[in-house]
């Protein structure tokens, strides 16, 4: 086993978007795992917007990621020495072994991962946190019915399209929103939405909520918010009497500086609050993190329907640990085309 190990870390904190200055690549020591714990070498680690708040020093759910600390994020690989009786040498974990060639981590944090039922890249996303967010969020917040109309963006990323796809099985119209033609493509012809409209095809709110609305045709029903910025603007005074909206995530507004003062939409917080008054809306934010306890629940129902193929997958893979950065900026730019994975080896 090598003694020398590689990681990225937060070398400065963005005003903005990230820039490459913003990440270190260095070489360390690997670290010796202590009790319970076990020694992973990382073979494919998560790319998710929510790591750009970790960069952040402001209040949030969780602690910001320390100037000269590894950058945080999900991983899977093999473990190479383990102090904990779950685990083994050769056996495929998951874990938060951030952006790094290896990891120590208590093993009771991690997850044994089985390849034989699939790419272990699947943990990461379809049958990882964001599939997980997208269904729970749906299901839980969303309250799907037939015969609904559903709007979400980021239509082809890992939690839209698990969103949209659950939907549809449901009998609900589905309305995706995505970055550029063909993304919107792939929406419809690979993820089954009814529909995808291209956010970059309008200029501002007013006239992409006019196609949303032709499309819609009586309104929606559900808009699950993962953007916030000109979409949520657009789709606020379309919803429905009882309408629905569960909140994931505001990827437009993460590089405004922690959802600061430049965080704002054109609709004002009166009128959103008004909306939400008047349209009886049930607006419900969650953060994954605090409902694991149903996550079997979602292996079991969206697990063999990702083996048979119900459930469609597209993965975005860069390759090296040193181009997770540029991956990530393009990631937060919407370059990626779904779920943004870094092949480590």
């Amino acid at each position: 086993m090598t003694d020398q190990m590689q990681r990225i870390a937060l070398a400065g904190r963005p005003s903005g978007a990230p820039q490459p200055e913003h990440f270190s690549f260095e070489t360390v020591e690997v670290p010796t795992p202590g009790p319970g714990q076990i020694l992973v070498r990382n073979h494919y680690m998560s790319l998710d917007p929510y790591m750009r708040g970790r960069m952040d020093d402001g209040k949030s759910y969780a602690a910001p990621v320390p100037i000269g600390g590894t950058m945080e994020g999900g991983g899977v690989g093999e473990v190479i020495a383990s102090n904990s009786e779950a685990f083994k040498p050769g056996d495929i974990a998951f874990g938060m072994f951030g952006w790094a060639t290896h990891a120590v981590a208590d093993a009771q944090m991690c997850r044994k991962i089985n390849p034989d039922h699939g790419p272990i890249t699947a943990s990461l996303g379809v049958l990882g946190m964001p599939g997980f967010t997208g269904w729970y969020g749906l299901m839980e917040y969303g309250r799907p019915k037939a015969g609904e109309t559903l709007v979400v963006a980021a239509a082809t990323g890992p939690v839209g399209s698990m969103v949209g796809q659950v939907a549809k099985s449901l009998g609900l119209k589905t309305i995706g929103i995505a970055g550029g033609p063909d993304k919107c493509k792939m929406a419809v012809e690979t993820f089954g939405f009814d529909v995808c409209l291209d956010h970059r095809a309008y200029d501002d709110a007013k006239s992409m909520r006019a196609a949303i609305k032709e499309a819609a045709g009586g309104g929606v029903d559900i808009y699950f918010e993962n953007v916030g910025g000109k979409v949520l603007e657009a789709v606020m005074p379309l919803m429905k009497p009882h309408g629905r909206i569960p909140i994931c995530g505001m990827i437009s507004w993460y590089n405004d500086g922690g959802l600061g003062a430049g965080a704002s939409s054109k609709l004002s917080a009166p009128a959103m609050w008004r909306t939400i008054l008047v349209n009886f809306l049930s607006v419900n934010g969650f953060i994954i993190s605090n409902h694991w306890n149903d996550f079997p629940k979602f292996l079991g129902e969206i697990g063999p329907k990702v083996a048979s193929g119900d459930i469609k997958v597209v993965e975005d893979i860069a390759e090296g640990l040193e181009n997770a950065p540029k991956a990530f900026m393009g990631l937060l730019e919407g370059k990626n085309v779904g779920k943004q994975i870094v092949k480590v080896i």
